[in-house]
């Protein structure tokens, strides 16, 4: 039975490529306006699970469903926000073009595109190096500019693979501040990370390992759970590696 406060739900996902199992019967849902983390180390299947949700890719077998609608769905790209891990830039134009860009590509009115502009760049404390060339910018700033562009449509589900790497400490602190504001008008917000720290300030957490969703639940719920002290120990414990404390 789906709840209606769901706004995602992944069922018994498999994802092959050839004979390689990617993800291996993922279950998984996700609340309106939370902040979901995919904890685990590289290679474990966090892009992969992404790339299913966004609707990149189809899965081999299973159902995932955003918003009450089976991906992949053309229906949804104006309601998802979408940071790869990879970024997706045209370097040899301005940052100010490269919104102006994908801006475009939405319903909105010039005086609208004008506003998000600012404010996502305002988010992103790039407001000084807007007219700057890409390729001039910093990797910590090209990775603050895609998040700018994942924001440009208020998207009602962001959807972040490991968002904040090549930022420095205050600025990612600040970036965390947004995201909190932004849960508070019901966006939901999934980030993909393998830093204890921004776990710590999701509201849920999924351990993934080798393609499975080893444990879920809130980071004290996961500390507790495994009944030690820290998130690393947690993860360890979860991932089937024997942790003394």
């Amino acid at each position: 039975m789906t709840d209606s406060n769901n706004v995602i739900q992944v069922d018994h996902v498999y994802k092959s490529y050839g004979k390689q199992k990617v993800l291996k019967g993922i279950d998984l849902t996700i609340k309106e306006g939370e902040i979901f983390g995919l904890l685990g180390p590289s290679g474990a299947g966090k892009t992969t699970l992404v790339k299913q949700l966004v609707g990149l890719e189809e899965v081999s077998s299973g159902e995932v469903r955003l918003l009450n609608e089976k991906q992949p769905s053309l229906s949804l790209i104006e309601r998802i926000g979408y940071m790869a891990q990879s970024d997706a830039l045209y370097t040899e134009l301005s940052a100010r073009e490269n919104l102006e860009f994908f801006v475009s590509l939405y319903n909105l009115t010039k005086h609208q595109r004008k506003e998000r502009i600012k404010e996502v760049m305002r988010v992103v404390d790039l407001e000084d190096a807007m007219d700057k060339v890409v390729a001039d910018y910093s990797g910590g700033m090209k990775r603050r500019l895609s998040l700018a562009i994942s924001m440009l449509h208020e998207p009602v589900i962001l959807i972040l693979d490991e968002p904040t790497v090549g930022m420095d400490p205050i600025l990612r602190k600040s970036i965390w501040e947004s995201f909190n504001a932004l849960k508070k008008r019901g966006v939901t917000i999934i980030v993909t990370t393998h830093v204890m720290d921004e776990a710590e300030k999701c509201d849920r957490l999924g351990m993934i390992r080798e393609g499975r969703l080893t444990a879920v639940g809130s980071p004290d719920e996961l500390k507790k759970e495994a009944d030690v002290k820290n998130l690393e120990a947690a993860f360890l414990v979860f991932g089937g590696v024997h942790y003394e404390s």
